[in-house]
């Protein structure tokens, strides 16, 4: 539908709204799906006008669509199935289990079998976590609280949830501007005329002396009814919805990707509506920006002569209007800006096909050719750092079509190759099949990543792209199909079908949060695709219906495509992106080109071409050539070519297997600069003078051309995210977390007694258990404090439950009350699988809770066990040893996706989901036995039983830094033994904790500072954790000692002795901390897993109170501080460096 049809529908909402059709109204809304009336869904909701709702939502998503949809009418549904068993309707509770709520059975089988058991319940709320729900009015208004953020945050509801400003009965308004139109251009217009249709245009009947009488007035029409009166209306634009243009600078894919009619050939999409007044529709409603036209003025119609007028409306705007409304500024350049001039010559040796420079060393050139090798060119230096002949690195594992190619046929060639965007990766496409993806590192090392058989046939282009937020890998082939692959393990993701002939080329790109890709076929189609297996959402044809690249400007605002026909006529143009039309043709290319002309674009300024044995340049804002140079001769007919990223230099192919690089004269200057230091060979390509910064450091002040194009392709992906510049975490994500207290207030209330020895010092309970049978290995709060989870060495779990009372108003963990130790009513306990050639006592343990508390997983030398928490049952296990899990982490952003720390050294990313291994992360030299996931970072990090710390990109799960913690002094190296991980809640600090100290690390894994046993606290070190608002940290010692630091200092703040917290303590007594757990909003309570398998929970005395402080002069000294250094403004020691 065109953007005037889609305004008109709003007009036609607004008009009905005024007139009191209701139902109507909404009905138009869910049939047009622009625009979603929220306060007609709170209504439904609040009513429990269920289908109705449904039917409305269908209007705009479907439950398949996204997580998002999913989540929406899973909510409904299941609200509406709580409600069928509040009443007793057990068939209508079956009815809507096996009709509405079944559909979610594939996505989450053991949620729909909770579900399920509901109808066996006599009430429902005896699930506890449905224990809170209450009438059907509060629960639907809770609901619905979630349903607004979900609909809120939903894509497909983007720019749908307002109605469009603009002034009331403005359909009336433009009907009386018509008419009065109508009116004026009437060769006998009368006085005051009787308008009794609007099914015709108006004319009015001569008068009897010819007269012409003045228009009349359109507050007067009683057919159209009163509108704003005004000397003279206003011009069309002047009104709300008909802002004149609207800049699709944020994602003007949206007009091809909603197009009524695709296949409309471009200028028909053009005249579809009249220049100057186009607004894009918008299936992602990207649209934002709207500016004033340039073609088209504002017109007065009641004093416009009227033949005047009729010509000026069938002159319309010139062809280099822009359509769209982009107001490009022109471009100020001078020609010195273009490279022209030849600053090196390489010789390749076979005929070069593709070749694309690393997107941050600027004079590093990659280079792939028709025999199927590859090279990386220093161009400066003129030296070939990386030659890579062609082979097929696994064909045992190849495809049988693949042998078969490649038996027929042996020749094979680099169809293209193309840098990620951070550098780090390259891809190859090959004219059989395979594309190959190597590693490359900034000291010239290239290799072997992924091969993939992609494609039936060639794969003739490849790209990277990020959906998702994950660094992906995009091909097309003679299969006719699109596909994209992992950068990990080179699994398939999508595969986009729906071209009729072999797939040429693939541009990705995103707008704003939306990523896609245009494709071209040689049959001249253009496709777009979201990654939403959907199908194409564009069809339309490329001038020359053949062979076909498209490219973005660097700054990603602008789109361009080169192509040539069967005939050899060649187009280079930009489109009009929210019309699919074509905005300008650029002129400048012979009739007949001798081959497919290759472009390239740069500095958000130029374009360039290889055609008739030239380079031709253009500038971006005018269709006639630049200027064009022949390189000093020796260019084949049709040469190919590339920019750096800074637009300073442009590889150029040549007839004699070599490969020109021409500069201007920020170019040349860099290319003499690495010429002076040639004869350092040592310097590898990443020294700094090949990087960008000292590129421009290096050659003084420089002007736009040398700094804009550090934009360079942002289309194809984000720059990679260092762990180095990375904020802290949103504050707002510490919820439930008591404020610290400040420093004055610690003086005041803080503990007088820094050495906490006897039990009337602090609140102490030991957990009820009437059978302790082995160490506690694991140990727990839940997500949401009401209760403790211990795992003992037997492999048997423990779970201790508080209930509400009147000395426990909040169903808190607390040392005041005594808790539950809970088992289901079956008596089932949660016991691990356990290795049949290792005793349970001497494997590793492991456990990691769900973010809703639901779910456990763990293990104990045997199968990872997935249990319910609610009915102790196990829902699945999976990694059958061995190696044995040693330590689980939960994905911070999808719990579907866990890391598992191994016993033979790995980490396994393992989607429960699908039961696979994603991919086996390798860098230890013992058994994991940390894990901990930062968000901020995008990084997991791991620690070993080597003492070794390791940081992982989540992207790509490829290693980015490793280092052995530094041994105390006194102390032999290398260390050795478990070493335990855990962020802070800033997300960027890093705890580590090992027998011999604890330590804060930064996000480069330097260590800020450590803290190493001595005086009273001189054992080894059992464990160690932050308190839950990061204030503090808790570490265990074997002496069953209990330190308490503070976390940015690592200053003793108080040492609790066994004595105090362990009843008829002895010295006999050996019983100690192995796990120490904290509470998840009370940053003074800890639990305590000891090694006798008794869990013990600890806090200050009086809840107003804080772990002790050394006190001021004000509160007096106390004997007990001078007689214990450790504990008197103790320093802790920093790292050597």
């Amino acid at each position: 539908m065109s953007s005037l049809s889609r305004e008109l529908v709003f007009l036609i909402l607004q008009f009905l709204d005024e007139e009191k059709f209701k139902e109507t109204v909404h009905k138009l809304e869910q049939e047009s799906g622009f625009f979603f009336n929220m306060k007609h869904f709170e209504d439904q909701v609040q009513a429990g006008e269920w289908d109705e709702l449904e039917r409305y939502l269908c209007g705009f998503t479907k439950v398949e669509d996204n997580r998002y949809s999913m989540k929406i009418f899973f909510e409904i549904r299941k609200q509406k199935y709580l409600e069928a068993l509040d009443r007793q309707d057990r068939a209508k509770a079956v009815e809507i289990l096996v009709k509405d709520l079944k559909v979610f059975s594939s996505f989450n089988e053991e949620l729909f079998k909770e579900i399920t058991q509901l109808l066996t319940l006599d009430n429902f709320r005896q699930n506890e976590q449905l224990s809170k729900y209450g009438d059907t009015k509060s629960a639907r208004n809770i609901m619905l609280v979630e349903l607004k953020k979900l609909i809120e945050a939903n894509p497909l509801f983007r720019d749908k949830l307002t109605f469009p400003p603009f002034k009331s009965s403005r359909l009336r308004t433009l009907i009386n501007q018509s008419l009065n139109w109508q009116h004026q251009l009437c060769k006998n217009p009368r006085p005051n005329p009787d308008i009794k249709t609007l099914f015709t245009d108006h004319s009015c009947s001569p008068t009897t002396n010819g007269a012409r009488p003045p228009p009349p007035n359109p507050t007067n029409n009683p057919l159209v009814g009163p509108i704003p009166k005004a000397g003279a209306f206003p011009p069309i634009g002047a009104h709300g919805p008909f802002q004149p243009v609207v800049s699709p600078s944020s994602g003007a894919i949206a007009g091809w990707m909603s197009s009524g009619n695709p296949s409309l050939p471009h200028a028909a999409a053009v005249a579809a509506a009249p220049p100057g007044l186009v607004q894009p529709s918008s299936a992602a409603a990207f649209l934002k920006h709207p500016r004033t036209p340039s073609g088209m003025p504002g017109m007065d119609y009641q004093s416009a002569d009227s033949e005047h007028l009729m010509k000026r409306i069938r002159t319309g705007q010139s062809d280099e209007v822009s359509f769209s409304g982009i107001a490009h500024a022109p471009n100020v350049y001078s020609q010195d800006d273009l490279p022209k001039t030849v600053l090196r010559a390489l010789n390749q040796g076979t005929n070069v096909m593709s070749m694309d420079f690393h997107p941050q060393q600027q004079t590093i050139l990659l280079v792939g050719t028709n025999v199927g090798d590859i090279s990386l060119w220093e161009v400066g230096s003129r030296e070939r750092l990386v030659h890579k002949p062609f082979k097929v690195w696994d064909i045992s594992s190849a495809s049988m079509p693949l042998q078969t190619a490649l038996l027929n046929d042996a020749v094979i060639s680099v169809n293209r190759c193309v840098w990620a965007p951070d550098g780090l990766m390259l891809g190859v496409a090959f004219s059989k099949h395979i594309v190959q993806i190597y590693h490359y590192s900034p000291n010239g090392e290239v290799r072997q990543h992924l091969e993939i058989d992609a494609h039936v046939g060639g794969v003739n282009d490849i790209a990277f792209a990020h959906p998702n937020k994950q660094l992906c890998i995009v091909t097309c082939g003679d299969d006719k199909t699109i596909k994209v692959w992992d950068t990990v393990a080179g699994r398939r993701h999508y595969t986009f079908e729906g071209h009729e002939a072999p797939v040429y080329s693939v541009c990705p790109h995103y707008k704003e949060n939306i990523q896609f890709i245009f494709s071209t076929a040689i049959d001249g189609k253009i496709k777009a695709w979201l990654y939403d297996c959907l199908g194409s959402r564009v069809d339309y044809d490329a001038p020359g219906l053949w062979c076909t690249t498209m490219a973005y400007s660097a700054d990603g605002t602008r789109l361009f495509s080169c192509g040539t026909s069967k005939d050899g006529e060649s187009h280079l143009v930009e489109w009009n992106e929210s019309e699919g039309a074509i905005k300008r043709t650029y002129s400048g290319f012979r009739k007949r080109s001798l081959g497919v002309v290759q472009f390239d674009t740069t500095r958000n300024r130029f374009l360039a071409a290889g055609d008739e044995f030239q380079i031709k340049f253009w500038d971006m804002d005018n269709t006639l050539m630049l200027t064009a140079v022949d390189a000093d001769g020796g260019l084949p007919a049709s040469p190919r070519l590339r920019f750096n990223k800074e637009g300073s230099l442009l590889a150029v192919t040549t007839s004699d297997n070599g490969i020109k690089i021409l500069g201007n004269s920020d170019g040349s200057r860099l290319i003499r600069m690495l010429e002076s230091r040639a004869i350092d060979k040592s310097r590898g390509p990443s020294e700094p003078v090949n990087s960008k910064p000292l590129i421009v450091n290096a050659l003084g002040p420089v002007g736009n051309a040398a700094i804009a194009p550090a934009l360079e392709r942002p289309d194809r992906v984000p720059p990679a995210v260092s762990i180095g510049s990375l904020g802290t975490m949103d504050s707002s994500r510490l919820v439930d977390v008591k404020p610290r207290i400040s420093e004055e207030t610690d003086k005041i209330k803080g503990w007088r007694i820094p050495d906490i020895i006897d039990p009337s010092h602090l609140k102490a309970l030991r957990l009820p258990d009437a059978i302790t049978s082995g160490k506690v290995v694991r140990l727990l709060y839940t997500n949401s404090g009401l209760a403790v989870l211990a795992l003992a060495s037997n492999a048997v779990h423990k779970l201790w439950k508080w209930q509400r009372s009147e000395r426990n108003p909040s169903g808190k963990a607390s040392a005041y009350v005594a808790p539950q130790l809970w088992q289901p009513p079956s008596g089932t306990h949660m016991t691990n699988d356990i290795s049949d050639t290792k005793p349970a006592e001497e494997s590793a343990a492991c456990i990691a809770l769900s973010k809703n508390d639901s779910y456990v997983m763990s293990a104990s030398g045997g199968k990872v066990s997935l249990f319910n928490m609610m009915t102790f049952k196990v829902m699945t296990t999976f990694m059958s040893p061995p190696p044995a899990a040693t330590f689980l982490a939960f994905h911070p952003q999808d719990n579907n996706i866990i890391a598992i720390g191994m016993e033979d050294s790995t980490i396994q990313i393992y989607n429960v989901r699908v039961d696979e291994v994603k991919t086996k992360l390798k860098g230890h030299q013992n058994r994991i036995t940390g894990l901990a996931f930062s968000q901020t970072l995008n990084s997991l990090v791991s620690s070993g039983a080597d003492a070794q710390l390791c940081v992982w990109s989540i992207d790509g799960w490829d290693k980015k830094k490793s280092r052995f913690i530094q041994a105390p002094a006194g102390r032999q190296s290398p260390l050795a033994g478990e070493t335990k991980v855990q962020f802070h809640n800033d997300q960027t600090h890093l705890l580590v904790v090992h027998e011999s100290q604890i330590a804060i690390y930064d996000s480069k894994l330097e260590c800020l500072r450590s803290w190493a046993p001595k005086d009273s606290l001189s054992a080894p070190i059992s464990s160690g954790i932050y308190s839950c608002d990061g204030s503090l940290i808790y570490a265990g010692f074997c002496d069953g000692a209990v330190g308490v630091f503070d976390s940015d200092n690592l200053r003793l703040r108080c040492r609790i002795a066994a004595s105090s917290y362990i009843p008829s303590f002895s010295v006999s007594n050996s019983a100690f901390a192995v796990v120490i757990a904290a509470h998840p909003s009370e940053p003074n309570q800890i639990a305590l897993g000891m090694s006798d398998g008794t869990v013990h929970v600890v806090e200050p005395c009086d809840v107003d109170l804080k772990w002790g402080t050394t006190p001021s002069q004000d509160n007096g000294s106390l004997p007990s501080s001078s007689s214990n250094p450790s504990l008197s403004g103790q320093q802790t020691e920093l790292p050597s460096r």
